[in-house]
């Protein structure tokens, strides 16, 4: 039975409201976007949130697998929670494509089940999962003028900032016992033992990390030209408070052992503003 257009969009609002308490970085770009697009920003935002909680859970790893797969199941159907109605109006609109959202499930599926990375190859296919699959879903919602172009360019930017993540996250992720870093990467700069790495190995492990996320940024930003105006902006907001951040790891990457690493608020409204002054041009 197909829900009635008040229960589609009580189930948006149960998403915008996720969004606005728990997004952080992301909402401050999705509030530049109209109203039809935003609420599907949301209900990928609500989708993604649900499994990453699985993921970050207290649960045993067989009961956190068996969950993501019942959201896996659920994805095939119409019926569900406000958030998976909302999704599926969001999937009818704008074509989001299915394998992105359960690659994401994959992706913490590689968390549950503690993958380590050997190479930087390996945690791509695992950044490209997490992330780029998101980059995918918000293309979709976004648009562009050159699809078979801009597809690629958004899976990079999911990696971009999904690098990012992993750099800022570091305590956060060894509280855990993870540790994202490539293996050859560690032990290039002598830092096997990553929560007691000397000052200058831990150092210049960050700085060669912090320059191939720039990389990663400078290539895949080559999509805001193939968007329209208030998409670029959403997309240049998102990916500004991200690079700003990756700027304070490169002045201060010893704070990343200390605590989570994010922007005031108040700058994350100026990167906002200014991202949308700039499509306004």
């Amino acid at each position: 039975m197909t829900a009635s257009a008040a229960a589609v969009l009580e189930a948006y609002r149960s998403c915008e409201a996720l969004t606005r308490e728990r997004a952080g970085n992301f909402y401050y770009g999705i509030r530049l976007l109209p109203a039809e697009k935003r609420r599907a920003m949301c209900a990928v935002y609500a989708f993604a949130r649900r499994v990453d909680d699985i993921g970050d859970g207290e649960q045993p790893a067989g009961e956190k697998l068996r969950l993501l797969a019942e959201v896996r199941d659920e994805l095939r159907g119409e019926r569900g929670t406000p958030m998976r109605l909302a999704l599926l109006d969001a999937e009818h609109r704008f074509g989001l494509p299915r394998v992105a959202l359960e690659d994401l499930i994959a992706g913490v599926e590689m968390d549950v089940r503690d993958a380590t990375y050997e190479t930087f190859d390996e945690l791509v296919v695992y950044c490209r999962r997490v992330a780029g699959s998101i980059g995918r879903l918000c293309l979709a919602i976004f648009g562009a003028s050159d699809t078979s172009t801009a597809v690629p360019l958004a899976d990079d930017l999911g990696v971009a900032m999904q690098l990012t993540n992993i750099l800022r996250n570091v305590r956060e992720d060894l509280d855990r016992g993870r540790i994202y870093l490539p293996r050859e990467d560690l032990a290039r700069f002598g830092c096997e033992d990553l929560a007691h790495a000397s000052q200058e190995p831990f150092a210049q492990l960050m700085a060669f990390e912090v320059e191939r996320a720039r990389e990663w940024f400078d290539h895949g930003l080559e999509l805001v030209d193939l968007l329209d105006g208030r998409s670029a902006s959403c997309v240049s907001a998102m990916t500004g408070i991200y690079r700003r951040i990756l700027e304070r790891i490169d002045q201060a990457p010893h704070v990343v052992l200390d605590h989570h690493l994010s922007l005031a608020t108040w700058e994350k409204t100026w990167v906002a503003l200014r991202s949308l002054a700039g499509a306004a041009r």
